[in-house]
């Protein structure tokens, strides 16, 4: 939980714990929405993923005659962006500093069958991509390991075409944690950093003002961590169906980090200090 922008890469994180996470936190690799409290992960990841297809605005023809043009900033194991191509007839770009993470979601594709999706090794924060060459910037719960937030949403917000989105979703803070608070939880800072990475959290409001500080209008502004707390407890559930792979993939004491991390997140989530939020904004034509 680190404000330092210099020197944390996060693909060497990804690169270690991709598969085993497949096995922990679903194919899909994020958390749920659950509307009533009692899906199955997998129907509360595909409703997560169907709010972001609705703040994406995924079923709007694009203004040039083609298929929508979807940039997937750090696509994970591509399961959203194959979704994506398969469900609605996008184009489908999937950028990740992770090279593991590329080879992954570049075999999904490979055994779909999918030729309008492809992957690149990239990072979010400066992709290499020319000025608007996007309809969509599809940002879904990478944000908090990128430290630099504003160069991620500058870029995100270059490459769109006029008329073209960004919707984000991710983990968010709610409150300002205070240094005496660090120091008396570090113990559970250090399990957090262990089992999901170097991340930073801001608030949804610092998105919001992120995006319209690089010209985008905000129209879309969601809360859902009440909805998404029950993903805690499906994760539990996975590391004890999956207890021996996932110690043969990242070994004892990342799977103990890993349940302790669900423990440490959900009395965060409970006692208001971290959440989970959506925004979506676009670009003036």
């Amino acid at each position: 939980m680190n404000d330092d922008l210099v020197g944390y890469d996060p693909a060497p994180h990804y690169d270690r714990i991709t598969a085993a996470w497949q096995l922990l936190l679903g194919d899909e690799l994020h958390y749920g929405v659950f509307d009533s409290g009692d899906e199955p992960l997998p129907v509360a990841t595909r409703a997560l993923t169907a709010r972001m297809i609705d703040g994406g605005r995924l079923a709007d023809p694009a203004p040039h005659g083609g298929p929508l043009r979807v940039l997937d900033v750090g696509c994970g194991s591509g399961a959203p962006a194959c979704e994506l191509a398969t469900d609605h007839g996008v184009e489908v770009v999937g950028i990740t500093t992770s090279a593991v993470g590329v080879a992954t979601a570049r075999a999904r594709a490979a055994d779909l069958g999918l030729s309008g999706v492809s992957f690149e090794q990239r990072d979010g924060t400066d992709n290499g991509f020319d000025d608007a060459q996007f309809d969509r910037a599809w940002v879904l719960e990478s944000s908090h390991l990128m430290r630099d937030k504003d160069a991620l949403v500058s870029e995100c917000a270059r490459v769109l075409r006029p008329g073209g989105r960004l919707v984000l979703c991710d983990l968010v803070r709610w409150r300002e944690i205070g240094f005496a608070e660090v120091r008396e939880r570090r113990v559970d800072f250090a399990v957090l950093r262990d089992a999901f990475g170097d991340a930073h959290f801001r608030t949804l409001d610092d998105y919001a003002a992120l995006a319209e500080s690089h010209g985008l209008v905000v129209d879309r502004v969601d809360d859902l961590t009440a909805l998404t707390l029950p993903t805690f407890d499906r994760w539990r559930a996975n590391a004890d169906l999956h207890h021996d792979a996932v110690v043969e993939l990242i070994g004892t004491e990342g799977h103990t980090a890993f349940v302790r991390s669900c423990d440490i997140l959900e009395q965060f989530w409970r006692d208001g200090t971290f959440g989970y939020g959506l925004i979506s904004a676009t670009r003036p034509t």
